[in-house]
């Protein structure tokens, strides 16, 4: 069975396709990203396995 580790992280608008790719380099897969409702930011969830 595969144990995961997550991530959260703060999505700048301007700058997403360079924050995602950075990620991906290091192993993270995108699984979802969210408006929080009290502020608008956007937040990233990856996961990748453990090492």
């Amino acid at each position: 069975m595969t144990t995961w580790e997550y991530l959260t992280a703060p999505v700048m608008v301007h700058n997403t396709k360079a924050i995602l790719d950075t990620f991906g380099a290091d192993g993270w897969e995108l699984v979802q990203i969210v408006t929080m409702p009290d502020t608008g930011a956007l937040v990233a969830y990856f996961k990748r396995p453990k090492a």
